[in-house]
């Protein structure tokens, strides 16, 4: 027996433990290593692995997509065991740097980032960077579940255009003129703005000057109002006083002067006040038509600046969308003229490809059919026979003969035989022999009977070959005689 040794990993490694005792693998930091074990020590810090690639959007518009992955597997904790074991077999004979694993990474990126990309348009793409790099990442992720790797870090970068399909450039130009269109546009706009500004600033001091102006008239009116109103109470009081005086001397007298001065004061206050009011009314009409005509005016120079500012901008922007429009029907029509001659082309091939598929089709249907046919016959005409047979307690040859009959079989051979002998017209001999034979008696009699049947037998049968066929037997045999 050996003697145990105690092994320590690093703090980027693990140990697995193979061998006696063990029932598959054991993960440790450390180990009494014991005979007939073996320990593999697994480097589990992560590595960064960077790629280029190449992917088509879903309007098939190709682009680069640079990217850098940092992999690795899991530190050991009770969630992730599992995961390491599967590190353990099927990565820990492989260097993290080798170009099996780089392989194998890029294969997986690669695989489901050219998947996820002709899934989306460019737009999509380019405007959701941080959706397309988090469905990148958990897709890569559940493929490397199966190795047993897990990513740290992934660090999707901008994308970059194809050469021959610069896309991005062009997007970058648009957006650039875009940029300058719109600063031109803001740059008038505020031009108009102050133009407009300072002219409502005019407008709001000549109306604010002729206010005061009015409000000033208006103070004066009512200053001038009451000091004439003041001076005829005092010279009325005078009067009045005077009247008391001369009262008290003729009572008479002063009762009817009293009331003649209080008429005239009422005649006199009723003047005063009805010329004031209508000098106050004036300076308030006089004012609202200085307002007026100050807010007539700045309408009018409001609506002159803000036309000719309108017709202006309405000016430029009819000519930069002329311009535009012009470029984007030119390079619509050259597009269009494209698109329809590979439509056409595609079209010609393709109805050429679906008549000889439906040529194809229509043949093998037809053959099909008819085998088919031909099949359900043969299947109908088993049962048929078969059930005949089993009526007939399977009787072949009355089977065979009942068919023959019912398909008609004897009548064609009847028919065949009958047109085999029609015109042949036999003619029938009759021979007749001497019976002296007969009558000789003796023991030789019946030999001799029956040699002359067979002589008697051969002038009829040789008159009957000649006359059917025109043979004539041989010399040494008969010669039948001439009719003419």
């Amino acid at each position: 027996m050996g003697i145990p040794r105690y092994i320590v990993a690093g703090p980027s490694e693990m140990l697995a433990i193979t061998g006696n005792g063990i029932p598959e693998i054991l993960l440790k930091k450390k180990h009494f290593l014991w005979p007939l074990q073996k320990c593999t020590r697994l480097d589990i810090s992560p590595v960064n692995y960077s790629f280029q690639v190449q992917a088509m959007s879903a309007e098939k518009l190709p682009f680069y997509l640079p990217a850098v992955f940092t992999i690795g597997p899991k530190v050991l904790d009770e969630t992730n065991y599992e995961s390491l074991i599967k590190y353990a077999k099927l990565m820990s004979n492989s260097d993290k740097q080798s170009t099996h694993i780089q392989d194998l990474v890029k294969g997986v990126i690669e695989g489901e980032t050219r998947v996820l990309a002709a899934s989306m348009t460019m737009e999509q793409i380019f405007k959701g960077t941080k959706e397309f790099k988090q469905e990148v990442f958990d897709k890569v992720q559940l493929e490397l579940n199966q190795f047993g790797l897990y990513i740290y870090n992934a660090n999707v970068k901008q994308l970059v255009d194809v050469p021959g399909h610069e896309y991005f450039s062009y997007l970058g130009q648009k957006t650039q003129m875009e940029a300058a269109n719109q600063a031109k546009i803001d740059v008038a706009e505020a031009r108009m703005k102050g133009e407009i500004g300072a002219k409502l600033r005019d407008g709001e001091t000549k109306q604010n000057a002729a206010k005061i102006d009015a409000e000033t008239f208006i103070v004066s009116t009512k200053r001038q109002g009451e000091g004439k109103k003041e001076e005829v109470r005092v010279n009325t009081e005078v009067k009045i006083f005077q009247n008391q005086r001369e009262a008290e001397v003729v009572e008479a007298t002063t009762v009817l002067a009293k009331k003649k001065a209080g008429w005239s004061q009422t005649a006199r206050l009723a003047e005063v006040e009805a010329e004031k009011a209508v000098a106050i009314r004036e300076a308030e009409l006089q004012m609202e038509v200085e307002k007026k005509k100050a807010f007539v005016e700045t309408a009018k120079l409001k609506a002159e600046l803000l036309t000719k500012a309108t017709v202006e901008y309405d000016i430029k922007v009819q000519e930069a969308n002329s311009e535009l429009y012009k470029r984007q029907k030119e390079a619509e029509a050259a597009l269009f003229e494209s698109q329809k001659k590979a439509e056409a082309q595609k079209a010609n091939a393709d109805a050429e490809l679906y008549a000889r598929q439906q040529a194809a089709n229509s043949e093998l249907y037809a053959k099909q059919k008819e085998a088919e046919g031909v099949a359900t016959i043969g299947k109908a005409q088993a049962i048929y026979i078969g059930s005949i047979l089993k009526e007939l307690n399977h009787n072949y040859p009355a089977l065979r003969d009942y068919l023959m009959i019912n398909n008609g079989i004897y009548q064609e051979i009847a028919s065949t035989n009958a047109q085999a002998v029609h015109g042949m017209q036999p003619k029938i001999s009759i021979w007749s022999g001497s019976n002296s034979v007969e009558s000789n008696g003796g023991e030789g009699g019946s030999g001799l009977k029956d040699v002359a049947g067979l002589y008697r037998m051969l002038p009829p049968l040789l008159q009957t070959v000649h006359e059917q066929t025109g043979m004539q037997p041989p010399a040494w045999l008969a010669t039948l005689p001439d009719h003419k």
